[in-house]
C-alpha cells in the first residue's frame, strides 16, 4: 500500500483567492491609521485573509502561533524582512521585495515583518493552516529575539 502525504498548499489557495476578487465578500478598504484586514474564508484546516497596506504601513516582528502559511501580493509591492538567529552571533535580517503576483510560503516557526515601503497602496491575500489562534510579537536585538507579547485571536485582533 502506498501512503500519500497530502498537505494543504497555502500558496496555491492564496493565489486562487487572488485570481477571483469578484468572489470576495468585501472589497479592499484602506485605513489611514493602520492596516485593514478581513477574513475571506475559513475551513477546517485553514483560513484566508485579505489585507491592505498604505505606504509606510507594516507589521511588527511576529510569528503565527505555530501555523504555517503563505501570502500572495494581489497589487502593489510589499517587503518581507526575516530574521535568522544563530547561537553566539548577532541576528541577521534579510529583506525580500515582492511585487504584484509574487507570493511566498512559510513554515510554522517563521518570524517576519511585512511593510509597504513603496509609494503606492498594496493588497495581499494570506492563508494560515491551521487557523491562527495566537501571534507572538518580538523585538530583534543584538542578543537575538525578545518576546514582547503573545496575542490571542478574538481578544487582541
Amino acid at each position: 500500500m502506498t501512503v500519500v502525504d497530502i498537505r494543504l498548499d497555502q500558496l496555491a489557495v492564496a493565489a486562487s483567492f487572488a485570481a477571483a476578487p469578484e468572489q470576495w465578500p468585501v472589497a479592499p478598504r484602506f485605513n489611514p491609521l493602520d492596516r485593514w484586514y478581513h477574513r475571506l474564508h475559513v475551513a477546517e484546516d485553514h483560513e484566508v485573509w485579505l489585507l491592505t497596506w498604505l505606504p509606510g504601513q507594516g507589521t511588527e516582528w511576529h510569528d503565527h502561533g505555530g501555523s504555517a502559511g503563505a501570502f500572495h501580493v494581489f497589487g502593489g509591492t510589499l517587503t518581507e524582512d526575516t530574521v535568522t538567529v544563530d547561537d553566539g552571533r548577532p541576528p541577521r535580517v534579510t529583506s525580500r521585495e515582492l511585487g504584484e503576483g509574487a507570493g511566498r510560503r512559510f513554515g510554522s516557526h517563521h518570524v517576519h515583518r511585512m511593510t509597504n515601503r513603496s509609494n503606492t497602496p498594496a493588497v495581499s491575500v494570506h492563508v494560515y493552516g491551521p487557523a491562527l489562534t495566537t501571534m507572538t510579537k518580538y523585538r530583534v536585538s543584538a542578543e537575538g529575539l525578545e518576546t514582547l507579547a503573545i496575542e490571542r485571536a478574538g481578544a487582541e485582533w
